[in-house]
């Protein structure tokens, strides 16, 4: 190779991507390294010099210094959560007085209990770092933002989890004031819908409009899960980019200014509202960063875009990337979202612009099929109905969304009148109960598969190797695709 060739430049973007990529795996590697090796600040210090001389020349022959700086600060970063976690092995297998923040809506349990998830945590007095699992049987009322003090015996975690305390005591639960008052309005806005629309409809309207899955009742929520419905009641991606769709739509035709101002808005409230857990962090940072590129006229490729997502998220918490079930389907969900499902409708319909409805199941459709090993390799079964019941459901859920709010500020401001105004939503809800009930009872609707890891790879390597053949067909440009369009 000519001298001249390895001076060529490269585009800032693609360097970026391979910091990133790198990122995610020096965060992975931390986990199986003697934490001591890496955790020192030179190394944070090192990465950074070395990204950032390669950032500035762009050089070709540069290339070795992202990768090596990517997976140095990586390694770092992971290091340093490793090393304030090595605390958890003097206290695994015994009892202990733990002091959390409930950071996400309570769980009710299989056997009614109910499960918390707790981080700025304190054992014995000494702030701890990580996050805790723990289930409790009590009837007490235990939101999230509420400060709870549980006894019992710590086991090791799982997923992103530290420990876990399996039947703790409670034995306090304090709400500051004035606590989380994202929540707080969240839950007014609950109560006021189902002035209007009954449950178990108010409980999957609310879902829709804010992610409360965790309000539905059990079997409605196992019929969700059997029909391949639940991605669209939990606090996702999908939720979010209706609306900010929605904000953007509304008010580009004033201005392209307050277009963004109020899609921007959204997904800050948005966040809020619903918490800011693995998969919520990652679609705001996506949707913000796909925002940003639409109002200032620029274009991120998806392959930039996701593992640059994916990189600042573990640099927040490492443990995202250590067997967080939740982040990992965000990820591959908004790959097929924004890869494969553009991929597919350039391959199948030319260069047809999709509409709203095409549009939709296009997506759901990519974004079941690049989650699916995951899902098959961690559950051992799959919907086989779930295709059926998105193109029946799916297409009506901004519709839902839309009645359901505006059902709620019709029963503020007419409340006499509540339960008419909810009527067009608790129709438009009751299909969809009826749908996924339906659907649910069918012998065949859940599938039973095991597959061992190597398979899931195989499987995403058909993934992988069928939007190259489907890319070098179509030519098509995926730097056109954003979420917020």
């Amino acid at each position: 190779m000519q001298w001249w060739m390895l001076r060529r430049k490269l585009h800032t973007s693609w360097l970026i991507a391979i910091a990133s990529v790198c990122v995610l795996v020096g965060v992975v590697m931390a986990r199986y390294v003697d934490q001591t090796l890496f955790a020192p600040y030179v190394w944070l210090f090192t990465s950074l010099a070395m990204i950032g001389t390669a950032l500035w020349r762009r050089s070709l022959y540069l290339i070795l210094l992202v990768i090596v700086g990517g997976l140095l600060l990586g390694l770092w970063r992971g290091s340093v959560l490793q090393s304030q976690l090595v605390v958890y092995e003097k206290l695994y297998g015994s009892a202990v007085t733990m002091t959390g923040l409930v950071s996400e809506d309570a769980d009710t349990g299989r056997r009614g209990e109910l499960v918390l998830r707790l981080s700025n945590l304190e054992v014995g007095g000494h702030v701890i770092a990580g996050k805790s699992w723990v289930s409790i049987m009590t009837d007490a009322e235990i939101k999230r933002g509420d400060r709870v003090v549980v006894d019992g015996k710590m086991s090791e975690g799982f997923g992103s989890f530290s420990s876990a305390i399996y039947r703790a005591k409670l034995l306090t639960v304090q709400r500051p004031e004035p606590g989380d008052i994202a929540r707080q309005v969240r839950d007014w806005f609950a109560d006021t819908v189902r002035r209007a629309i009954p449950d178990p409809q108010a409980a999957l309207g609310i879902g829709y409009l804010v992610g409360q899955r965790r309000a539905l009742p059990p079997e409605l929520d196992e019929a969700l899960q059997i029909a391949g419905l639940t991605h669209v009641v939990v606090a996702s991606g999908y939720n979010l980019t209706i609306l900010v769709r929605l904000a953007r739509r509304l008010f580009v035709r004033v201005s392209k200014y307050l277009a963004a101002f109020a899609a921007s808005g959204m997904i800050g409230s948005f966040v809020l509202i619903t918490g800011a857990s693995p998969s919520m962090s990652r679609a705001g940072l996506v949707a913000g960063l796909s925002l940003l590129a639409w109002y200032y006229g620029r274009q991120f490729h998806p392959l930039v875009l996701l593992p640059f997502a994916a990189a600042v998220t573990v640099l927040i918490d490492p443990s995202f990337a250590w067997g967080d079930l939740g982040w990992q389907l965000s990820f591959t969900a908004f790959a097929g979202v924004m890869i494969l499902a553009p991929l597919g409708q350039a391959y199948f319909f030319g260069d047809k612009k999709p509409g709203t409805v095409r549009q939709i199941l296009g997506e759901t459709i990519a974004a079941q099929i690049a989650t699916l090993p995951i899902l098959v390799l961690a559950f051992s079964q799959f919907s086989t109905v779930a295709v059926l019941a998105n193109a029946l459901v799916l297409p009506l859920v901004p519709l839902a969304m839309l009645l359901t709010f505006l059902s709620g500020v019709g029963a503020m401001i007419f409340p006499s009148f509540a339960s008419i105004i909810g009527l067009p939503a608790n129709w438009l809800l009751q299909y969809m109960i009826a749908v996924a009930d339906y659907l649910a009872k069918l012998p065949w609707a859940l599938s039973e598969v095991m597959i061992e890891p190597w398979q899931a790879v195989v499987g995403y390597s058909v993934i992988v190797i069928s939007c190259i053949y489907m890319w070098r067909v179509t030519k098509y440009s995926l730097r056109e695709s954003n979420i917020v369009e």
